[in-house]
């Protein structure tokens, strides 16, 4: 077994530069009575949500859901986050200036046993345009399932003839 070095394998001020360019939102918060509250957000996040570092640190961060509490994943997240299980789900935020998007969000809970503190490290990534894709897509094919119902309807009394190729009513 190798002996674990004492020096960390990353110094603390590149693992910072690394965390603040990750292409995706990062948070680090730990529970605080029922509260989450976020003490580290990246650079990605504060560009995803509009708000800065100072604006969100040792805020919930339930605060992105603005007055949108009735989502699903919500009591998914809350859930894991009491039985202290990781969890991801896609759920509605919204943006400082109140736009609207779509967060998939993946938590992962860490137990620092020399603090005795649970974190939670989130990643988030907005998925917007994939949300309105297959909202599109939803909506096709529940118009073409309707346009096939009404054909068949249509041509119920019609069938083709293998010999001439055309089309006879009954």
């Amino acid at each position: 077994m190798r002996d674990m070095p004492t020096e960390p394998a990353i110094r603390p001020d590149l693992l910072q530069a690394l965390l603040d360019h990750a292409e995706h939102g990062i948070t680090i918060a730990e529970r605080e009575g029922s509260d989450t509250i976020l003490l580290y957000v990246n650079h990605a996040f504060e560009k995803m949500t509009g708000y800065t570092a100072e604006e969100c640190l040792y805020k919930d961060c339930r605060f992105l859901q603005g007055n949108d509490h009735e989502q699903a994943a919500i009591a998914l997240i809350r859930t894991a986050i009491e039985t202290e299980r990781p969890v991801r789900a896609v759920l509605r935020n919204y943006r400082k200036d109140g736009s609207l998007f779509w967060n998939d969000l993946s938590i992962s809970p860490y137990f620092d046993a020399e603090d005795g503190i649970m974190y939670y490290i989130g990643v988030q990534k907005d998925v917007s345009e994939v949300v309105a894709l297959q909202e599109k897509i939803t909506a096709l094919k529940d118009r073409l399932a309707s346009y096939e119902n009404a054909h068949d309807k249509s041509t119920a009394c019609c069938f083709k003839s293998s010999s001439d190729n055309i089309c006879k009513h009954a």
